[in-house]
């Protein structure tokens, strides 16, 4: 019976630990996808309702997010998307061109193995048929976040440097530097974005190591450079970045 009871309880235990773990990657989303603006209040009853889950694993989620550095933490206030001044952002931006430079050229001194390469073939076929139209329509948004993090993400999975990976995911912990948060939503910067893409799947391909670092380092410094333009002009906190409407890499 007590053997019953422990496996039943081990059981729940592992239920709830999955459950929080499915919770905290729909919040980690939101954020970095800029669902949530920065320094909104996340309440614990409102979220456990919006997903249909007890607040045991909403609990658990908050607590992990606020580990990551995502949520900042205060008493009789509770859990908030954390504020990033725009110095960090831009910091964010320097650090993830330097080391997505490196993981490029990894990829290309290594070669792309088949799973990763089908997944960039793949952005960057939807990216052209994407694009193809000459503007954009309702929808199309998400459409290219889905294409931007998976063109960066595969590059990063075909160097296979769990190092590397860990470092270039703390940078998109400031949301506004995530692959997942577009920046300014306009065809001409997506055009370019998406031509660099190309360009720097070109250099892989050729197994041009230093070559496809320099485009990559390049790449990124264009978004930090559209995003500071962006935010001097509204003269605005970068929360304004993490609405719907804005741009990244």
């Amino acid at each position: 019976m007590t053997e019953l009871i422990d496996q039943t309880e081990s059981s729940a235990g592992a239920r709830v630990g999955n459950r929080a773990l499915s919770v905290m990657d729909r919040l980690r989303e939101a954020i970095l996808g800029g669902a949530v603006a920065a320094g909104e209040r996340l309440n614990e009853v409102q979220l456990s309702k919006t997903l249909s889950v007890s607040r045991t694993p909403v609990r658990a989620a908050l607590q992990a997010l606020a580990g990551e550095g995502l949520l900042d933490y205060a008493p009789n206030r509770g859990f908030t998307v954390r504020e990033f001044p725009l110095p960090a952002i831009v910091d964010a931006y320097d650090i993830r061109a330097a080391l997505e430079g490196v993981a490029v050229r990894f990829a290309a001194e290594r070669g792309l193995p088949a799973k990763e390469r089908e997944i960039i073939e793949r952005a960057l076929a939807a990216g052209d048929k994407l694009l193809e139209r000459g503007s954009f329509e309702a929808g199309d948004l998400t459409i290219y976040r889905d294409i931007n993090g998976d063109f960066h993400d595969a590059l990063l999975a075909a160097t296979g440097n769990r190092m590397l990976s860990e470092m270039i995911r703390i940078c998109h912990h400031v949301p506004v530097s995530s692959t997942r948060n577009i920046v300014v939503f306009e065809y001409h910067d997506v055009r370019r974005r998406h031509d660099d893409h190309h360009r720097i799947f070109q250099a892989v391909l050729a197994r041009e190591p230093w070559r496809a670092e320099m485009l990559m380092r390049e790449h990124v410094a264009s978004i930090k450079t559209s995003l500071v333009g962006y935010l001097s002009e509204r003269k605005t906190y970068p929360s304004a970045a993490l609405q719907p409407a804005g741009d990244g890499p």
